[in-house]
């Protein structure tokens, strides 16, 4: 690694390569302490909650969780939902965006380029749980189809994004 560092698209600041382990190292395991991470990228503890706290100030780190285990939870199936609309009126969105983004089943929700208008990743107990989303999805607000897929088996699932490598000004 070089000390070339990666310009933030929001802010004038940059990332460095300590900047990136820090990201690293939290994204892997955001539980420990301020101590370890710094031994972890090569900083004492004082630079490295600095650091910590500018990235958090940055929007870079925009918060810290626990992950949780759906199924230990009894959330047992995993469904991606696209959404075709005949409408794309602006009060449309509004109306639709808040309907999907109160719904708590609802994990990500995106809207698309290309034949769908809409994608959902939706997580629920089990199929009569889904028709209950379903029901209340397309009561919500006029839709022109929805499709559902139903996750059969969870091949790879990560939460940590692939920092980019420093990159020449």
């Amino acid at each position: 690694m070089t000390d070339l560092a990666v310009p933030l698209p929001e802010t004038s600041r940059r990332l460095d390569a300590i900047d990136r382990k820090i990201l690293m190292v939290l994204q892997d395991d955001a539980s420990l302490s301020v101590a370890e991470i710094g031994d972890r990228v090569g900083l004492s503890s004082t630079p490295c909650w600095k650091r910590i706290q500018r990235l958090e100030a940055d929007g870079v780190i925009i918060k810290r969780v626990a992950l949780v285990e759906r199924t230990k939870i009894g959330l047992g199936l995993s469904v991606v939902v696209s959404v075709e609309s005949s409408d794309h009126s602006d009060a449309w969105l509004k109306r639709f965006a808040g309907a999907v983004s109160a719904m708590p089943e609802v994990m990500e929700f995106y809207r698309m380029a290309g034949d769908v208008d809409y994608m959902l990743r939706v997580v629920v107990a089990d199929m009569q749980s889904y028709d209950l989303f379903y029901k209340k999805l397309i009561s919500a607000v006029p839709l022109n189809n929805v499709t559902s897929r139903f996750a059969m088996e969870k091949i790879k699932s990560v939460t940590a994004l692939p920092v980019p490598a420093l990159l020449p000004d």
